[in-house]
C-alpha cells in the first residue's frame, strides 16, 4: 500500500473506517463487535454515540451493567421494554458511566424508583430529552429534583405517570425548564389548571402539549396556553370534558396576539403558522361556531379524508365543522365552473 502501510488484518483498520463499519450494523452487532480485540473495543467504545437495547428481551439489565462502563460516550440510549426488566443499580450505572447523555428512554420501567432519578439528576445534567412514560413509581418530589440538576430538557414524556405529573412537579418544570419544547401528560389525571397555568407562564417554547385524559383542567389552562405559548403547535385535549366555547375562541385569537410578536419570530427562525394538530374528541361540551372559528383561523387544520388534524370524534354535534378543502371537496359538481369550449 502507498507509504509501505499494511494491513495484516482486521485489527490493522483504521479508526474511521471501522466506526463506519459499525454504524451500518445493528446494536447488537456492535457490542458484539467491542468483543473482538482491545482495540476494537477502544475505537468503538470512544466512537458509539448511541445505541437501543430494546431488542433484549431479557436480562436487560444484566446488559447494561456491562456495556454502560464501556460506551462512555453515549448520548443516546434506548431501553424501551415490552414487560419490565431494568431496575435502579443499571440507571446508577448509567448515570455514573455516561455522562454525556442527551436522550434517555426508559419508559415502562415499573420496576425503578426514585433511586434512579437522583442518580440522574447527578450523573446526567446534559439531558435534553427523557421519557419516562408508564414508569408508575416515580414521585412529582423526585420529579422537581431532577429538574433542578437537568434544566436543558426540552422534551419530556410522561404519560401514565400519575404519581409523576402532579400539579407540584409541573411547578417545578415551569421553574426549572424554561426550554421545554414538547410534553406528554397524558392520562395524568390528577393535573389542574394550577399546573398547565404555571407551564404556559414557565415554559413559552412550549410547541406541542398532549393532556389527553387530564379530566380535571378547564378553559383556564387553554387560555393561559393561548395567551402565553403563541409557539404552540400540538394540543390534544381528549376526553378533557370540561372545555367550553371559551377555550376554542381563546385559540382562535391567539393567532392575532401572535402576530404582534412576527418579526422576532422571523429573526429567530420560527415557522408562525400556529396550530397544525388538535385533539377535542371527546369534548362534548363545544359547538360548531366556536370549532369552526379555530379551523378558519389555522389552515393547517384539516378535517378531510388522509389529513384529519383537528380530531372531532365522539363529537357528534360537531360533524358540521369543516376546512376550507374539506367543503371545496364536497360542493356539486354544478356548482363548478364549466371548462371553456
Amino acid at each position: 500500500m502507498e507509504g509501505g502501510a499494511v494491513m495484516t488484518g482486521w485489527k490493522d483498520l483504521p479508526m474511521e473506517l471501522l466506526l463506519r463499519i459499525v454504524s451500518l450494523v445493528d446494536d447488537r452487532t456492535a457490542i458484539v463487535a467491542a468483543g473482538v480485540c482491545t482495540g476494537w473495543r477502544d475505537v468503538i467504545c470512544l466512537g458509539l454515540t448511541q445505541l437501543s437495547l430494546s431488542w433484549c428481551k431479557n436480562n436487560m439489565n444484566n446488559l447494561v451493567l456491562s456495556v454502560a462502563p464501556k460506551f462512555t460516550k453515549l448520548q443516546t440510549l434506548i431501553l424501551r421494554q415490552d414487560r419490565p426488566q431494568l431496575e435502579d443499580n443499571a440507571v446508577e450505572t448509567i448515570a455514573n458511566c455516561c455522562h454525556d447523555m442527551q436522550d434517555l428512554d426508559l419508559s415502562k420501567s415499573f420496576k425503578l424508583s426514585d433511586f434512579s432519578l437522583y442518580a440522574l439528576a447527578h450523573g446526567c445534567p446534559n439531558l435534553t430529552k427523557l421519557n419516562i412514560s408508564g414508569c408508575s413509581a416515580f414521585s412529582d418530589s423526585a420529579l422537581a429534583y431532577l429538574t433542578g440538576f437537568c434544566r436543558n430538557i426540552k422534551y419530556l414524556n410522561l404519560c401514565g405517570c400519575v404519581r409523576t405529573a402532579t400539579d407540584k412537579a409541573l411547578q417545578a418544570i415551569a421553574y426549572n425548564c424554561s426550554q421545554l419544547q414538547s410534553l406528554n401528560l397524558g392520562w395524568c389525571d390528577g393535573v389542574t389548571d394550577v399546573g398547565v397555568t404555571s407551564l404556559a407562564y414557565g415554559c413559552p417554547d412550549l410547541r406541542v402539549l398532549d393532556l389527553c385524559g387530564c379530566i380535571l383542567i378547564t378553559d383556564e389552562s387553554v387560555i393561559a396556553l393561548a395567551n402565553r405559548c403563541h409557539h404552540l403547535r400540538s394540543l390534544d385535549l381528549y376526553y378533557c370534558q370540561n372545555i367550553t366555547d371559551r377555550a376554542m375562541y381563546s385559540l382562535a385569537n391567539s393567532l392575532v396576539k401572535g402576530k404582534h410578536n412576527l418579526w422576532k419570530s422571523v429573526k429567530s427562525g420560527y415557522n408562525n403558522e400556529g396550530l397544525m394538530n388538535l385533539n377535542i374528541s371527546q369534548c362534548t361540551a363545544l359547538t360548531p361556531p366556536a370549532v369552526q372559528v379555530v379551523c378558519d383561523s389555522f389552515p393547517a387544520l384539516h378535517t378531510c379524508p388522509g389529513r384529519h388534524s383537528l380530531i372531532i370524534s365522539g363529537c357528534l354535534n360537531l360533524t358540521s365543522v369543516h376546512c376550507a378543502c374539506a367543503i371545496q371537496a364536497h360542493r356539486p359538481v354544478s356548482a363548478l365552473p364549466h371548462p371553456a369550449h
